[in-house]
């Protein structure tokens, strides 16, 4: 005999409130986590094709860290803010994966 789940959930639509069950697919998601500012993290697994900056280099907003190939493409890492590079996390032929933090970059006071 199949033992009966209670694990519904109620969600509002309108007007008007239904009750439901997550998916395993919903409930194992990873957790959304806010953005540092100054940490430039991989968007797709890929191999690393080339670094342009070193630690304790100063950056502008906009300037090229580094080449990322994903999915045959060359991908131009660019810097999310102004400041100075505190850590490279990557070398030259690295195979990263989603989310891998790549570079940081120390803001710049305002």
């Amino acid at each position: 005999m199949e033992k009966k789940r209670n694990d519904y959930v109620d969600f509002g639509v309108m007007a008007g409130t239904y009750k439901t069950r997550l998916t395993k697919k919903f409930v194992d998601r990873s957790v959304w986590q806010r953005p540092v500012a100054g940490e430039v993290l991989s968007n797709l697994p890929g191999t690393i094709i080339q670094v342009l900056v070193k630690e304790g280099d100063t950056v502008k907003e906009g300037d090229l860290l580094l080449i990322h190939e994903a999915m045959k493409m060359f991908n131009r890492i660019v810097a999310p803010v102004s400041g100075k590079v505190v850590g490279i996390h990557v070398m030259l032929g690295d195979k990263i994966g989603k989310n891998h933090l790549m570079v940081k970059i120390q803001p710049e006071e305002a």
